[in-house]
């Protein structure tokens, strides 16, 4: 559990996908401890209506709803852009939103690459400057103890711009777990180049997860004892996250990855240094930073 008590009044935070799940109980917590919360959600009315909903929770005015679509480079853009312009302050950037979908985002990535790990490199980059000006301040990666069953291969993602090809329920998962360990290899790679600008990252498996949400009902069925046996509650299933947001001391950790509020040792393809550069080149290329 996080034992933090922090108070956050005078910070500002945005939570990506935090209209439900651990992303909703996430802005609740740190709408209570006095922060400025920007729900960055992809759809009006429930993001609309997760915002009446943490505010009630949270007794706090200061949580603000932005549209976000992470599948949609146009739209991480301009949301960035309408950030940057309306908020002064960026001290904690939490990239929490995920799918387990099959399809195409708008400018043709394999979906799981482009919402859960390329959508959240592009805004890391873009509200970079931001955190620099407000340091101390974290960036947290909510990846999944599924990227230890995750692989790279770089020719599908040069030749298709995504991870893997096939509709298959095996297949699904497959590319979910590895659109989580990119969420991973971009922590390690981030954590490098942050180095000497007090503005530390930390990956994370959460212990819940609403992705049943996010995909098919045949997945939905499958997914339901797995999901009841290995996840916890929404509250419970935070609790990595505000440790890794808010915990004094952990800045020297910047890079790592922590599961039940613990820092853990991953296996070599998850600290892999090359893929890790490889995939940050690749990503910058295809998000047009380059």
């Amino acid at each position: 559990i996080c034992t933090s008590k922090a108070k956050l009044h005078g910070k500002t935070v945005i939570v990506t996908g935090s209209n439900t799940g651990i992303g909703k109980t996430t802005a609740i917590d740190l709408a209570q401890r006095g922060a400025r919360v920007i729900l960055a959600c992809r759809c009006k009315q429930r993001g609309e209506a997760a915002l009446e909903e943490i505010r009630r929770e949270s007794g706090s005015t200061q949580v603000v709803f932005m549209q976000l679509d992470l599948g949609n480079l146009k739209s991480i853009r301009s949301f960035a852009e309408s950030f940057l312009k309306s908020e002064p302050r960026l001290d904690i950037l939490i990239n929490n939103a995920g799918v387990c979908l099959q399809g195409q985002t708008e400018d043709g990535f394999g979906l799981m690459f482009g919402v859960n790990h390329l959508g959240h490199f592009l805004l890391t980059n873009l509200l970079l400057d931001r955190l620099k000006e407000c340091t101390p301040s974290r960036i947290i990666n909510v990846s999944s103890m599924a990227h230890n069953f995750g692989k790279i291969d770089f020719d599908c993602l040069n030749s298709h711009k995504a991870l893997g090809l096939g509709t298959s329920f095996i297949r699904l998962l497959q590319i979910y777990c590895d659109s989580k360990l990119c969420n991973v290899l971009f922590n390690h790679e981030l954590a490098k180049r942050l180095r000497g600008t007090q503005v530390t990252c930390y990956a994370l498996h959460p212990g819940h997860s609403e992705l049943g949400r996010n995909t098919g009902l045949f997945l939905q069925i499958v997914l339901k004892p797995i999901t009841t046996f290995f996840f916890k509650n929404t509250i419970q299933g935070c609790q990595t996250t505000l440790h890794c947001a808010l915990q004094e001391g952990i800045e020297p950790l910047s890079g790592r990855y922590f599961s039940n509020c613990t820092v853990r040792d991953l296996f070599a393809k998850a600290r892999d240094d090359a893929a890790a550069k490889k995939l940050w080149e690749i990503s910058e290329r295809l998000c047009g930073l380059v």
